[in-house]
């Protein structure tokens, strides 16, 4: 049986560029724990002759035709835009230290 540790979770967490709480480590331990407890438990199934599933929903893509159809007036969408810059929509940034868009 797999067992994880702090260690690995420490050691994961750093490859992602992540940084947690010891609390939030030790929560995750016994979590990814219990995954590979309950993954280990199903390797164990025998499971010849079961037909592989990709997907247990009988989802189709449901296509349609592309219909084209009247673009929207540049002129009314820009009249209720509250601030625009150089013909363009301002927004707020949303990165530190971006500045202002």
């Amino acid at each position: 049986m797999s067992k994880i540790t702090i260690e690995d979770v420490r050691h994961v967490a750093e490859l992602s560029k992540l940084s947690f709480a010891d609390s939030e480590i030790e929560s995750f331990t016994e979590t990814l724990g219990r995954i590979i407890i309950m993954v280990e438990k199903l390797e164990e199934l025998d499971t010849t002759g079961v037909p592989f599933t990709m997907n247990v929903a009988d989802n189709l893509n449901r296509m349609r035709e592309d219909v084209v159809e009247p673009a929207v007036n540049r002129e009314e969408v820009m009249a209720a835009v509250p601030t625009k810059v150089d013909g363009f929509i301002q927004v707020p940034a949303m990165l530190e230290g971006e500045g202002d868009a």
